[in-house]
């Protein structure tokens, strides 16, 4: 073993770095190879920043920047000038996009116009473009971008427009009774003989010639003509106690109509748990007794009300809690909690909420995902609290349950609404991506590598999607959930300026390469000093037998020139790398993916088959041999026939679509994905229906998602496709 390769080893197994073979990588501003197209955020078209828009009736709260760009040049791009106007939009939204990143926050309209006036001043042609591009802004909002913010403010927005869509609702439906309430009032006073005296008929009558009428005689008349309709005195204080309990409420902001002194609306948002269960035991006999008024009123308002029967009834209403629908009336309640805080009280609180099913909805930001383990040296409790957190939530069955970085947040913006909107108590678990313990590296890009290192996956839990797992959990935002890491295409150039290509696994090494803390634990090797002896960190981290010494795991990662350099991985680190790929299979698991119970029994299934099959060609051979003349009074041609029906079918090309119908377990992972490609037969049980009506990409997405590994990709039909070398390497495991 030459000198650089045993320095190489014993950095691997000791994480002792030999000064004079290996450097430190602190203060390189290394990153993974494959963040080379990512430095500058501000020259990408992506999904941030995001325009929080405010009610638009169709459940809408976030847009991209970039989709109401396209928008606008979907209207105005066309004939002669299109491409000029294409050309100049879009140099907008890159100013645009380079302004937030900078820090600049306001409406959309706003810091268009600053962006606009900039590029005029260097650029007069592009104003008459941007004139005309701005007169199609049609929607208007916040920018948000993806930082320690974006959480909070993009979750109390959507609640927010919740919470007012709730107000209208109760605002029509109070107003409605308090009117036919204080009809009934009105009525029954019109009737009474206080409304015939003089004084009150004059006044009835407002302006006019009032001398020209004796108001006394026709009090008179009036009181002998209509004897008084009287309510009894009982209905009158119970409707004027309905009224006085509807004006008063304090959960909505009263309504410009109603009559009666204003009062404070209480406040839903809180940053503890403490708080927010505290306020929501002291509100919960006020919130009894408005639903119960509401209850009566309505009844009052029909004339159902019957003081014998429903007294009594009425009197213990509320005493076990109001039911979904009743609750459903009244403001959910938002915490807003940094994960740091939940420890002791606040943690036991929470933990009341959940099991209890309260309509809260508690937001956890988590702003370090990889943190050192408190008991362990050498260890990192990746995203520790939220997992713990997480995993509790879904175990009480009634929790809707949302994990997710703030990258993927607009992804998610459906899910979001979903939880927001849930019946029971909804929990929120978000990593920011602003830790601040990776310089120079944008918290949307940590964000999406803690997705991709499977360090922080999205997953969503629904109680209303359906009675088991397979309905409620899902992994769908993770990328290329089937694999235990995603594969990434590396382009680059070698000495000789050839161009060359690498598919790498992005894992936890290449998340926690990024962090500052934990720089130790790896050492770039100089380039003249590169051996046989060093190995891809995800080859490594895939063998599960013991690898020879000799081979050292190394990273592919880039120095600020975009030059390309390898950095052992020392072993306390590829540890930590294995333990996160096993969390994640167990993910896996839950969401349906390489499930170790489905495959178990599907072997057993199969066993069955194979043996009931076995057993049926036995039969049917003794039957026929029991049956057959004997073999010399057969025709010389019948022994040829016999033999033709017996032949194997000729073997598919690899080139060729195909699935396995006849071992396909109707997983329906195919067909869902895209029925006009995939469909079923007359056994429930998967075919190609028509190759065409697809893409290539959905076939080989079906294959890895097959339980069984039945399908086939073949070879692509459209040359034109993009991405096709990434998907025929991933389609080459299922040739």
């Amino acid at each position: 073993m030459d000198a650089d390769l045993q320095a190489c080893v014993a950095f691997h197994l000791t994480g002792r770095r030999p000064d004079a073979q290996l450097d430190a990588i602190s203060g390189l501003q290394l990153q993974p190879a494959v963040f080379s197209g990512y430095r500058d955020l501000t020259r990408l078209r992506y999904d941030f920043p995001l325009v929080l828009v405010g009610d638009r009736g169709d459940g809408t709260f976030v847009e991209t920047l970039s989709g109401l760009i396209d928008g606008i040049l979907d209207r105005i791009a066309r004939g002669a000038d299109s491409e000029r106007l294409r050309k100049h939009v879009l140099r907008l939204e890159q100013e645009i996009r380079s302004r937030v990143a900078g820090g600049a926050r306001g409406l959309l309209s706003e810091i268009w116009d600053q962006a606009a006036r900039t590029l005029i001043q260097s650029d007069k042609a592009i104003g008459e473009s941007l004139s005309y591009a701005r007169t199609n802004l049609k929607t208007d909002g916040e920018l948000a971008d993806c930082d320690a913010a974006l959480p909070y403010h993009l979750l109390g927005h959507a609640w927010g427009l919740t919470q007012r869509q709730r107000a209208r609702n109760f605002s029509a439906l109070t107003n409605r009774l308090i009117l036919k309430l204080s009809d009934i009032l009105n009525a029954d006073f019109a009737n009474s003989g206080a409304s015939k005296t003089p004084d009150k008929l004059k006044a009835s009558f407002g302006s006019g010639p009032l001398d020209r009428f004796d108001f006394d005689s026709m009090s008179r008349i009036l009181s002998r003509a209509t004897p008084p309709k009287k309510l009894s005195e009982g209905r009158r204080k119970r409707v004027e106690h309905l009224l006085a309990t509807l004006r008063k409420q304090r959960f909505f902001p009263a309504d410009s109509s109603s009559s009666g002194a204003a009062q404070t609306p209480y406040p839903f948002a809180f940053d503890s748990c403490s708080e927010a269960l505290e306020a929501y035991r002291t509100r919960q006999p006020e919130a009894v007794a408005l639903s119960r008024a509401i209850a009566i009123a309505e009844m009052e308002i029909r004339g159902d009300y019957n003081e014998s029967k429903h007294d009594a009834l009425f009197e213990a209403f509320g005493e076990n809690g109001l039911d979904a629908r009743d609750s459903a009336l009244f403001p959910d309640y938002l915490v807003r909690i940094p994960s740091a805080k939940l420890k002791g009280s606040e943690q036991a609180t929470l933990d009341e909420i959940l099991s209890a099913e309260l309509p809260i909805r508690i937001l956890v930001q988590t702003n370090d995902v990889i943190e050192p383990s408190p008991v362990r040296s050498g260890h990192l409790a990746f995203a520790l609290r939220s997992r713990q957190l997480a995993g509790m939530a879904m175990g009480m069955g009634g929790v809707f349950v949302l994990q997710a970085p703030g990258s993927s947040l607009f992804a998610l913006r459906d899910s979001l609404r979903k939880g927001l909107n849930h019946v029971g108590p909804a929990l929120f678990s978000i990593y920011s991506g602003a830790g601040g313990t990776a310089p120079g590296i944008a918290p949307y890009l940590l964000g999406a590598a803690a997705l991709e290192s499977r360090v922080f996956p999205a997953f969503t839990f629904d109680p209303s999607a359906g009675p088991d797992w397979a309905s409620r959990f899902s992994l769908a935002a993770n990328p290329q959930r089937t694999l235990d890491w995603p594969l990434r295409e590396l382009a680059y150039e070698d000495e000789a300026r050839q161009t060359l290509r690498e598919s790498l696994p992005f894992t936890l090494l290449d998340f926690v390469a990024c962090d500052a803390r934990y720089s130790h634990h790896f050492a770039r090797v100089p380039r003249n000093k590169w051996n046989d002896g060093l190995i891809p960190a995800g080859d490594r981290i895939a063998r599960e037998d013991r690898a020879p010494v000799e081979q050292v795991p190394y990273l592919l990662m880039i120095d600020p020139e975009n030059r390309l350099q390898r950095v052992l991985v020392d072993e306390k680190m590829l540890r930590e790398a294995r333990r996160c790929r096993t969390q994640w299979n167990s993910l896996q698991e839950l969401g349906g993916i390489h499930n170790s119970h489905a495959l178990r029994l599907l072997e057993k299934e199969r066993g069955a088959w194979e043996a009931d099959t076995a057993a049926s060609h036995t039969a049917d051979a003794v039957v026929t041999q029991a049956s057959a003349p004997a073999a010399t009074t057969l025709p010389a041609g019948a022994v040829e026939v016999s033999a033709a029906s017996t032949e194997a079918e000729p073997e598919r090309s690899p080139d060729e679509a195909y699935i396995e119908t006849a071992r396909c377990s109707t997983c329906n992972e195919c067909v869902t994905l895209n029925p006009k490609m995939f469909a079923y037969d007359g056994n429930r049980q998967a075919y190609i229906a028509d190759v065409s009506a697809g893409t290539y990409a959905q076939l080989v997405e079906a294959a890895e998602n097959c339980q069984v590994s039945i399908i086939h990709p073949g070879k692509p039909r459209n040359p034109a496709e993009p991405g096709l070398e990434e998907l025929i390497k991933r389609a080459e495991a299922f040739l």
